[in-house]
C-alpha cells in the first residue's frame, strides 16, 4: 500500500491537577446523623463541603414527608452540587396486618419523600449537579414484614431509572441499594437473618461512586 503513512503520533500525558481530578462540591445530606448517614459523611466529607440535614439535627432540618419542608430547606441552603438522601421510614409487619396507613407510611416518607427532593430541588442544583437516593437490599431480597420496604425500595429505583432520561442542565440521578449496615444490625437482625451486613464506611463508597462518578440511571448494589 503507497501514500499511507506509519508514523505514530507520539502522545505526552500530564498528572491531573487536584482541581481536574475532583473538585470540591457543595453536598446536602439527608439523613447525615443516622447510621448510614455518618458512614457517607466521612467518605464524602474528606473532600467535599457537607450540609447536613436531619429531622432534628444537623446545620438545618426537614420534614421529607411535607413538601413545604422541603421548600423551605433549599430555600436556606441555596444552590448545591450534589444531594444524598439516606434516608426514609417504612412499616414492616405481617402481610395480614397490614392496611392501607401501614403502606402509607412507606410511600409518603421514603418514596415521595425522596421523590419530592429531586422535583423540588433540581431548581436548586448546579448544571451536571447530583442526586443520589436510597433504597435497599429487599428491593430483590424480599424477607417476611418486609412487603411495604419491597414495594417502595423497587418503586424508587424506578423512579431514578425514568427520571434519568428527562432530567435538564445534565443533572444525574441513581439509588444505592444496601443491605443492612453491621452497626444497625443489632436492631435489625430479627429480619435479616442469613444476610450478610456490610459496614456503613463500605455502604458510603457507593454514595461516593453515583457522586463522583459520571453515571446516571443506575442502581448501585453494596450487597
Amino acid at each position: 500500500m503507497t501514500g499511507l503513512s506509519t508514523a505514530k503520533a507520539t502522545l505526552h500525558w500530564k498528572p491531573l491537577t487536584f482541581t481536574q481530578r475532583e473538585a470540591c462540591m457543595k453536598i446536602i445530606l439527608i439523613g447525615a446523623s443516622g447510621t448510614l448517614g455518618k458512614g457517607i459523611d466521612k467518605e464524602l466529607g474528606e473532600r467535599h463541603e457537607i450540609v447536613r440535614v436531619g429531622h432534628s439535627s444537623g446545620d438545618f432540618q426537614v420534614d421529607i414527608s411535607d413538601a413545604d419542608s422541603i421548600r423551605a430547606l433549599f430555600e436556606k441552603t441555596g444552590r448545591f452540587d450534589a444531594l444524598v438522601a439516606a434516608v426514609g421510614k417504612v412499616h414492616f409487619g405481617a402481610l395480614e396486618e397490614m392496611g392501607e396507613a401501614q403502606y402509607q407510611l412507606g410511600l409518603r416518607d421514603k418514596l415521595m419523600g425522596q421523590v419530592n427532593l429531586v422535583l423540588l430541588g433540581r431548581e436548586y442544583a448546579n448544571d451536571g449537579g447530583s442526586f443520589t437516593l436510597t433504597s435497599g437490599v429487599l428491593a430483590e431480597q424480599p424477607i417476611r414484614f418486609g412487603s411495604s420496604a419491597s414495594m417502595v425500595n423497587c418503586a424508587v429505583e424506578g423512579f431514578v431509572r425514568g427520571a434519568a432520561l428527562e432530567l435538564p442542565r445534565g443533572l444525574r440521578i441513581n439509588a444505592v441499594s444496601p443491605t443492612v449496615v453491621s452497626e444497625a444490625l443489632p436492631g435489625y437482625a430479627p429480619y435479616f437473618r442469613g444476610f450478610k451486613p456490610v459496614p456503613a464506611a463500605d455502604a458510603a463508597l457507593g454514595y461516593a461512586r453515583s457522586v463522583e462518578g459520571a453515571q446516571t440511571g443506575l442502581v448501585y448494589r453494596i450487597w
